[in-house]
């Protein structure tokens, strides 16, 4: 039946392939609403591919974005490979389905001003935890992390200088980051604090986190947390110039395509599994250094 082939696939997904808790509530969320079109007691093998298309469609009529039901598609066709692959059903009906085209938006960066002026608002703005929040800027923007990677890094993933750390990424790939003066300074700054605030957990006692940030409870601050502390200092409250915790990871790596860094050391320091995504940030300082040829050199069309 086709419910008891998504739970399968899903724990398949958890257990053997190790995927993220992300990727597999993700997919989970668009196995359930396809079992729910279709039906959960349905055999897998009298599915068809008609019944899958007209699913793809109705999302599309629901006004699902590409990206949403690209997702949708992927999750199909893993399950039907899935069940083809350990015998359930003949024919994989899904193996046709293509994914749309996505638009190609280049990614949100900040200028140097701007980054600066964010990392320092904690300090002129004493809006939540300044020490704290300085310091998850400061990190994002020298390491390139995505904000999950940030909300679990512990104090056993550093090293004893606090200037790198192990994460981990998507699929559960271990990979090195890096944190410059600033970011180290900053760091410092808060776990100094952290430990006046909460002593018990300084001696690693039995109300002790081992996670590096936590929330004004003690408690270990989660992603969405970290949102929350990104959008008060950049909304209205702040100064004023909205961005997203991956705002950082764009200017990080902009930043150092920018100063000469190669594109495949970039694709490590962010945990790329292929270079494309990271030869976005390519195009990105393709147009910014396009700006400044334009402004300043003397035959850009420019009067005097």
């Amino acid at each position: 039946m086709l419910g008891e082939c998504i739970e399968e696939y899903l724990e398949y997904l958890r257990c053997i392939k190790c995927r993220s808790v992300h990727t597999i509530a993700g997919y989970g969320e668009d196995l359930k609403h396809f079992a729910r079109q279709i039906g959960i007691e349905t055999p897998m093998q009298a599915v068809t591919e008609l019944q899958l298309r007209n699913c793809i469609g109705e999302l599309s009529r629901q006004k699902y974005s590409t990206a949403s039901i690209n997702r949708f598609i992927s999750s199909l066709r893993g399950l039907f490979a899935y069940c083809k692959k350990n015998h359930y059903i003949l024919d994989d009906v899904a193996i046709e389905l293509k994914s749309l085209k996505l638009a190609k938006h280049l990614p949100r960066f900040m200028t140097q001003t701007e980054i600066d002026r964010l990392c320092n608002e904690p300090d002129e703005k004493n809006l939540l935890w300044a020490t704290r929040d300085k310091a998850i800027f400061e990190m994002l923007y020298s390491s390139g992390c995505r904000v999950a990677e940030l909300a679990s890094l512990k104090f056993q993933d550093f090293t004893k200088d606090y200037k790198s750390a192990v994460v981990k990424g998507k699929g559960n790939k271990e990979r090195y980051v890096f944190f410059e003066s600033d970011a180290v300074k900053a760091l410092k700054a808060y776990l100094a604090e952290r430990d006046l605030k909460f002593p018990a957990q300084s001696s690693k006692g039995a109300c002790y986190v081992d996670h590096i940030f936590i929330n004004q409870q003690g408690t270990p601050l989660k992603e969405g947390g970290i949102r929350f502390i990104v959008g008060k200092y950049s909304g209205i409250e702040g100064v004023n110039n909205p961005v997203t915790p991956h705002s950082f990871r764009h200017t990080f790596a902009t930043g150092m395509l920018l100063n000469g860094a190669d594109v495949r050391m970039v694709q490590e320091m962010l945990g790329h599994s292929s270079i494309n995504a990271t030869q976005r940030y390519t195009h990105v300082s393709k147009e910014h250094l396009k700006d400044i040829y334009n402004q300043a050199f003397p035959h850009s069309g420019k009067k005097d």
